[in-house]
């Protein structure tokens, strides 16, 4: 007689108790030695790793009816993972996470899931599990199932493209003078270091969008706060409006301006130059009236408010940036030179480096004399892709089969 509590008879008991013991190991783990070096699994490391679980799945396939294959690519074991994983999704999203895995985490790693020892535990026996679910399919290959292969290889080379190839990935930081060329760049673990391709800045622009106008308190300097509004947004076509209580006109707006000796401000397109507005404004009696010019200033020009009374001011905002870009020259490992523009959200990509405009010297604004460059290496890069293809369309052929099959049945 079969023991009632062996894996054949209880296997989502045994399925849960697995899973439960694996991530109490990684808890013991964590607690002993901290959070998982992820730097152990670089190349070429993780290539054995990939080996090493192409032997065991190949291993466990080759007795296709024994307990243990069964039990590795069994509903049950999968369900199990799913729930841990989905747990682990909410850690994810209930718990801020460390933004540099440079930062201490904390005891049991929640703030630091994907280099917690449990999650690493639980994703090596997620990958076991769903190659054995695929070999199990392959045993008995039939074409009919083409849509399941789609599903879960695309998966399998998801998973294995971010979680193996996580450690191969490298980002950096380059700083490049206007006119230089640049090939060391810094990131939190290596420090300062040589990288295979340079970047030549040939020019940098920024576009901004137009500036505020807003109330502040004079003695403060802080916004002035009643419940009212307090921002009114420069607008060339729609020159008047009204703010606090308080009538506006715009009378005229420089982008680019310069003080001039009489108090006013002209137009030069000159380093150095920023927005300046003349503007009139009215109480709601009508019996107060004030008339001025008013400059965010910046690094070359100090700022100009215009005073209401004892308790208010009207300034400017800087204006805030719509788009900032760098036209630069690329100077790839083989020789070849690629011309780009690169703007901010629109990444450049050069063999494996993905090339990010990633900041400037905000200080000087479009007067910035240099253009920072995020650069981030990731060979996996072409399984991601290819497994979200995979995955997709597997999905897509899943969806059709489910409504042939429903049509099937209603004739």
């Amino acid at each position: 007689m079969k023991s009632s509590d062996s894996p054949q008879n209880r296997p989502f008991k045994t399925s849960l108790i697995s899973v439960a013991s694996l991530l109490l190991t990684g808890f013991l783990l964590q607690l002993a030695f901290g959070s998982f070096n992820r730097c152990l699994l670089r190349f070429p490391v993780n290539m054995y790793l990939l080996i090493a679980l192409l032997v065991i799945v190949v291993f466990l396939s080759l007795r296709p009816q024994s307990r243990l294959f069964q039990w590795f690519s069994g509903i049950p074991l999968s369900a199990c993972n799913i729930g841990a994983i989905l747990l682990y999704t909410l850690v994810l999203g209930l718990v801020p996470q460390a933004t540099s895995a440079m930062e201490e985490s904390s005891i049991f790693g929640f703030d630091a899931v994907t280099h917690s020892w449990p999650f690493i535990l639980l994703y090596s026996f997620i990958l076991i599990n769903l190659s054995c679910v695929i070999a199990r399919r392959l045993i008995r290959f039939s074409w009919r199932h083409y849509a399941f292969y789609l599903n879960h290889l695309g998966l399998l080379l998801l998973l294995i493209a971010i979680g193996l190839g996580a450690s191969d990935r490298h980002s950096y930081i380059m700083q490049v003078e206007k006119g230089a060329t640049e090939n060391h760049a810094y990131n939190e673990q290596e420090g300062i270091r040589q990288l295979p391709l340079s970047i030549k800045l040939i020019d940098f622009g920024l576009e901004a969008y137009l500036p505020k106008l807003m109330l502040t308190d004079p003695r403060t300097g802080e916004p002035a706060a009643d419940g009212r509004a307090r921002f009114w947004e420069v607008d060339t076509l729609h020159t008047t409006g009204n703010l606090a209580g308080w009538h506006i006109r715009l009378m005229r707006y420089i982008g680019h301006a310069v003080p001039s000796d009489n108090g006013t401000y002209s137009p030069q397109e000159v380093t150095g130059a920023c927005p300046a507005v003349l503007v009139q404004l009215e109480n709601k009696s009508g019996s107060v009236s004030k008339t001025g010019w008013i400059c965010c200033g910046n690094y070359a020009q100090p700022q100009r408010n215009l005073s209401l009374n004892d308790t208010l001011n009207l300034m400017m905002s800087v204006p805030e940036p719509k788009l900032y870009r760098s036209d630069v020259i690329i100077f790839n490992p083989d020789g070849k030179q690629v011309k780009a523009r690169l703007n901010v959200n629109s990444p450049l990509r050069s063999d494996n480096w993905m090339i990010y405009q990633y900041g400037y010297d905000a200080k000087h604004g479009k007067d910035s004399t240099y253009s920072r460059f995020q650069l981030v290496y990731d060979p996996w890069l072409p399984g991601v892709y290819a497994g979200i293809l995979l995955f997709f369309l597997g999905s897509v052929c899943l969806l059709l089969e489910g409504k042939k099959k429903t049509k099937e049945e209603k004739r």
